[in-house]
């Protein structure tokens, strides 16, 4: 199921048999010259919707937190970002709404690497919040949190690495790229030029800096590599990986 196009009856009906839910959560920031700018966003909700898709009464699918903790892109139009502080709310909230339903296992599935500090200090405010409530715990059901990068898997990564055994890199990655082309083969663009064919590495710290340092957005890929095919290949296996994931997760 999709939470954004079910009824709250709907909804109703599947706690009576599930109290898990799966949440993709990324970043809206600039990946390169050929990545769309939603791709962090894209990548965990496009795997998480094919997972859906291959089991559709195992895996209930949220809406897709899509604005995360990028304020090194801002340098580049088109970035938008929240402030650490701002996002640990608003997973705070999320989370709390869902609980007050009765779920009580929430799957963060990430598709942005600079999210993950920001989601585990959201996971320990939400703890906090229950563990400092007078009213106590005894009475309410468990909460239980993860946080899931969809390259995490090693099935995934072992794709990867074998379609992209040199410039995968760390930023606007091939296999990233491919599974966006995947998904919407329409905006696929094949023949971006890009120089130097593989973009150099370094550290990150603000905006000014990374867009001297990294002038096109990259860093140390070659999407020029990606495509709709390798995209398939790499959703497929991910999306099978998350399936598995849930069960042990809601077991």
């Amino acid at each position: 199921m999709r939470l954004p196009v079910s009824t709250w009856p709907d909804i109703e009906a599947w706690l009576k048999k599930s109290k898990t839910i799966v949440i993709p959560i990324g970043s809206f920031e600039q990946h390169g010259p050929n990545g769309f700018i939603g791709t962090d966003a894209l990548c965990p909700e496009i795997i998480a919707n094919h997972a859906e898709s291959l089991a559709p009464d195992d895996i209930l699918v949220g809406p897709t937190f899509n604005v995360g903790c990028a304020q090194h892109h801002l340098g580049f139009p088109g970035t938008i970002t929240l402030r650490p502080s701002t996002m640990m709310a608003a997973m705070a909230d999320w989370t709390e709404s869902l609980v007050r339903h009765g779920f009580e296992r929430v799957l963060w599935f990430n598709g942005h690497g600079g999210n993950i500090s920001t989601i585990e200090a959201a996971f320990a405010e939400i703890h906090a919040r229950r563990s400092y409530d007078p009213r106590g715990v005894d009475n309410r059901p468990d909460l239980a949190l993860k946080r899931r990068d969809w390259w995490d898997y090693r099935e995934v990564m072992n794709v990867c690495n074998q379609l992209y055994p040199v410039g995968h890199g760390s930023h606007a990655t091939a296999s990233e790229v491919s599974v966006t082309y995947w998904a919407y083969p329409d905006r696929e663009r094949q023949h971006t030029p890009m120089s130097p064919k593989i973009a150099p590495t370094g550290t990150i710290s603000d905006a000014v800096r990374y867009r001297r340092d990294f002038p096109d957005g990259r860093i140390g890929s070659d999407p020029t590599l990606s495509n709709a095919a390798d995209g398939g290949k790499i959703v497929e296996v991910a999306a099978k990986c998350l399936i598995e994931e849930v069960a042990r997760f809601s077991a």
